[in-house]
């Protein structure tokens, strides 16, 4: 029965500082508030029952690739993305660090919350593959080691994906300008 709650108590330990960096991870790799809160709940439910595994290693390094697998489940099974509108990311996002307008002051600038829903419509217009490696690289903060690791692909893999996206996600984001410019 110690066991039981020693078990238990490292659990709810991990849970309580790894849901931030869980929902952020989740909610750039979906752009739904919704379904990263789903992904995120599945996630810990999963490393639940694999607590003994995960927690012999880094249990978040454990907890991301869960994350990551389950977004391909997802869009596997439905092989469609539905793109929110800003005023749809806006009113979702409450209260979600690092999700667009959150942790914004009531009189803080507009163009901080529009470049942050730039770059998460930006990258929800990426193919998932690069877009996982954009959020754990360089949004997360990994190493090329640690994501190709996670990912279970090579390093010049993860060089090249990361590559070809931040070109493409250049692309996006200029384009997005000039269309705001020209309006």
């Amino acid at each position: 029965m110690v066991l039981h709650a020693t078990r238990n108590a490292e659990f709810t330990i991990f849970m309580e500082q790894a849901v931030g960096p869980l929902h952020r991870m989740a909610y750039l790799l979906c752009g739904d508030q919704h379904r990263a809160e789903e992904l995120t709940q599945q996630t810990f439910e999963r490393t639940f029952r694999a607590w003994s595994r995960a927690r012999d290693g880094d249990p978040l390094v454990y907890a991301r690739r869960i994350l990551a697998n389950l977004r391909i489940d997802t869009w596997r099974r439905t092989r469609r993305e539905v793109l929110s509108g800003p005023d749809d990311l806006r009113d979702h996002s409450e209260g979600i660090t690092g999700a667009p307008g959150a942790g914004a002051s009531v009189g803080a600038a507009p163009t901080a919350v529009d470049d942050r829903d730039l770059v998460v419509r930006a990258l929800l217009q990426l193919p998932l593959k690069q877009r996982r490696v954009v959020v754990m690289r360089h949004m997360l903060d990994l190493s090329e080691a640690e994501v190709s690791a996670e990912l279970g692909i090579p390093v010049g893999t993860v060089k090249s994906t990361a590559s070809r996206a931040l070109v493409r996600l250049r692309t996006i984001l200029d384009d997005s300008s000039r269309k705001g410019s020209s309006s």
